[in-house]
């Protein structure tokens, strides 16, 4: 039995309810997991071969349960490189949610934008991504069982889902941007001469995440739809600095938007299940 597996039937020991869609929320952004209905917790200490959160604002805790009629397992926070973790086991729980059955994974974030035109507390749909940490989490070898060696990142994000998401956000006004997403090792913020050459690349955010999980989601075949909360701007021409403390201030204020627009998408995407 594998790592997956095992880790896979601890969680079904603790929960009859069988997930479709997994949440990895993240920094300032867990609380929408304390929305899922008939929901059982699960500590990340306690299951076979899980890292654990070390940062603030990540309780460390799957939650499973029901979320606008859907069956979710949401990860109230997630691991990241910078923390001292291999990227296979910062990605593990994408595996082990694929294991449990779930088809499509909604990835979340808190960002800083090097997009003039977007503004701290908005919201940012990932259309595309740069992976500029440094590192994959498919290096090493393959397990044909999980996916092929050299996966496709054409379309990482699901375009699909994509479309549905931006049609609800436009009907329930709701501002959604649209960007890449560009992805370091962290954990310190970038320098200004770092963000204005990372601009240059065709980024319109910065994070220390989400990159990572969303290529072993595509690498199982998985739908991924990426959300992005700006907390601040990271315009390398006219930096002020920033603080974790503040990143999490900022994510705050956005909860309601974010919360209500991944809730309407488990409602109403059709992309999300089918």
């Amino acid at each position: 039995m594998t790592n997956r597996h095992e880790a896979a039937q601890f969680i079904r020991d603790k929960s009859e309810l069988s997930p479709t869609v997994g949440l990895i929320l993240g920094s300032g952004l867990g609380e929408l997991a304390d929305e899922i209905t008939n929901a059982t917790y699960i500590d990340y200490t306690d299951i076979p071969h899980f890292p654990t959160s070390t940062v603030a604002g990540h309780k460390g805790q799957l939650v499973i349960g029901e979320l606008e009629g859907v069956t979710v397992i949401a990860m109230q926070g997630r691991f990241h490189y910078y923390e001292g973790y291999s990227m296979q086991e910062v990605t593990f729980p994408v595996r082990v949610m694929k294991e449990l059955g779930c088809e499509s994974v909604i990835v979340t974030n808190a960002c800083g934008s090097m997009n003039k035109n977007f503004q701290p507390g908005e919201l940012m749909l990932i259309t595309d991504h740069i992976n500029f940490t440094g590192a994959n989490p498919l290096i090493g070898p393959n397990d044909a069982e999980l996916g092929a060696r050299f996966p496709d990142m054409t379309t990482a994000y699901t375009r699909s889902l994509q479309n549905d998401t931006k049609k609800l956000a436009t009907q329930n006004d709701i501002t959604l941007h649209e960007g890449v997403y560009l992805a370091v090792s962290g954990p310190t913020y970038m320098a200004g001469a770092e963000l204005t050459m990372l601009r240059t690349f065709g980024a319109d955010v910065v994070g220390m995440s989400t990159v990572p999980e969303t290529i072993v989601a595509r690498h199982m075949g998985m739908k991924v739809l990426g959300i992005s909360c700006i907390t601040d701007m990271a315009i390398g021409e006219e930096m002020e600095g920033i603080t974790h403390e503040e990143v999490m201030e900022v994510a705050a204020k956005a909860k309601p938007a974010f919360k209500k627009l991944i809730k309407l998408v488990l409602k109403k995407a059709d992309a999300l299940l089918a």
